[in-house]
């Protein structure tokens, strides 16, 4: 079997491979340098789609539709779309081995792709039941969700039950949404979770308050189970920065630690916003440095968002230090429309709002970075995003 080499090879065809491709064809790569590697059976889509529109009902979302790079208002690039720019889309490839001293992959199926340059861009694996030996970890109407072939078996599930119950294991992003979905096909849910309340790594108790009472008053119940800590894994390894210690290697989004310069520290972030501008970040690095030319430091505004029935939050920042809460959180609200302030060493740092107006969450995202001081908390949570749009 022949070697097939390539100038540049990005590992993983998720969201950043597909942004990092539009970014290599803006930087003017030439036919037949660049190919993606990709275990999954298609060109790069936005994942996020899976667990809301894929799984609706009607108005379903479905390849074509969402491919990359749609989800950022972008062109939607099609497989055609890599043939006519020299790209090539290697699929159902999945690599178990690298070389990095001598540049070489090696694929399951045993053919090796040589490179010059190396993109990682793998993304986050999903945490199984067999990982932890759980007795009847492989049972038909147990479900994972990350990639579309997951989601297909999902959304034949959600057909062949029709009014069924489904158990949500996890109340973070996909829990959520993953129910909300459900629940929407009719689906008795519940939603189990070890932690003390849903999305604990980003929502404070009153805002975790207000979505766990919405999604009771949909029908979605909300337990804790202690016996998920015992499958808690370990920290994942880190590729450090956007460009590794190893010459010619790059890492971006989920596997990738790197300067976050707005708060001098080193930081992961699992996202799709963070994805897609690694991504491009990388790139453009790359035929910086092959040009001898600088490019602007990564400055990263962390940026997280979801959407699930008529409900629709973003935030922006950092969540540490003192919290406020402003506005209507009760779960009964007609509006609900409500956010919470972070403030550290009397600024406010972080900055999170339901139902906001385009208008009015570019305005938290103006206070997230610009950090302006804040003298009283009592007045902060008066003013609500009347604070934030004076700024």
């Amino acid at each position: 079997m022949a070697d097939k080499s390539f100038k540049y090879v990005i590992v993983g065809g998720g969201v950043a491979a597909g942004y990092a491709a539009r970014e290599f064809a803006k930087q003017g790569v030439k036919p037949g340098e660049l190919a993606i590697i990709s275990k999954e059976a298609v060109a790069p889509y936005e994942r996020p789609a899976l667990s809301k529109a894929y799984l609706f009902p009607e108005g379903t979302a479905r390849l074509p539709g969402f491919h990359v790079c749609v989800g950022s208002g972008g062109e939607r690039l099609l497989p055609e779309w890599y043939t006519e720019k020299g790209i090539s889309l290697i699929l159902s490839t999945e690599i178990v081995k690298a070389d990095l001293a001598l540049k070489t992959l090696i694929s399951a199926a045993g053919e090796t792709f040589k490179y010059q340059i190396l993109i990682i861009a793998t993304g986050s694996t999903v945490i199984r039941l067999s990982d932890f030996g759980v007795q009847g970890a492989d049972a038909k109407n147990i479900f994972y969700l990350r990639e579309i072939d997951e989601a297909d078996e999902l959304v034949k599930a959600i057909k062949a039950k029709k009014n069924g119950k489904a158990v949500i294991v996890g109340g973070g992003y996909i829990g959520l949404e993953l129910s909300a979905a459900l629940r929407i096909n009719n689906f008795d849910v519940s939603m189990v979770f070890p932690e003390p309340w849903c999305m604990p790594r980003l929502f404070t108790a009153g805002i975790a308050a207000f979505y766990e009472g919405y999604y009771a008053n949909k029908g979605i119940k909300s337990s804790r189970a202690q016996w998920l800590l015992d499958l808690a894994p370990t920290e994942m390894g880190k590729l450090m920065l956007l460009q590794k210690s190893v010459p010619d290697v790059y890492a971006v989004g989920d596997v990738a630690t790197f300067p976050m310069k707005l708060y001098g520290e080193t930081r992961r972030v699992e996202h799709v916003d963070h994805a897609r501008k690694s991504a491009e970040q990388a790139v453009k690095a790359i035929f910086a440095s092959e040009q001898v030319k600088s490019i602007s430091e990564y400055d990263y505004l962390p940026y997280f968002y979801s959407r699930s029935f008529d409900l629709s939050w973003q935030f922006y920042g950092d969540n540490v230090g003192e919290t406020v809460l402003f506005g209507d959180s009760s779960p009964e609200s007609p509006t609900h429309k409500f956010g919470s302030y972070w403030i550290k060493d009397g600024k406010v740092v972080g900055a999170f709002l339901e139902s906001g107006t385009p208008e009015e969450n570019k305005a938290i995202a103006k206070v997230a970075r610009l950090q302006p001081p804040v003298s009283s908390l009592d007045q902060l949570a008066a003013e609500g995003l009347t604070f934030a749009s004076k700024i």
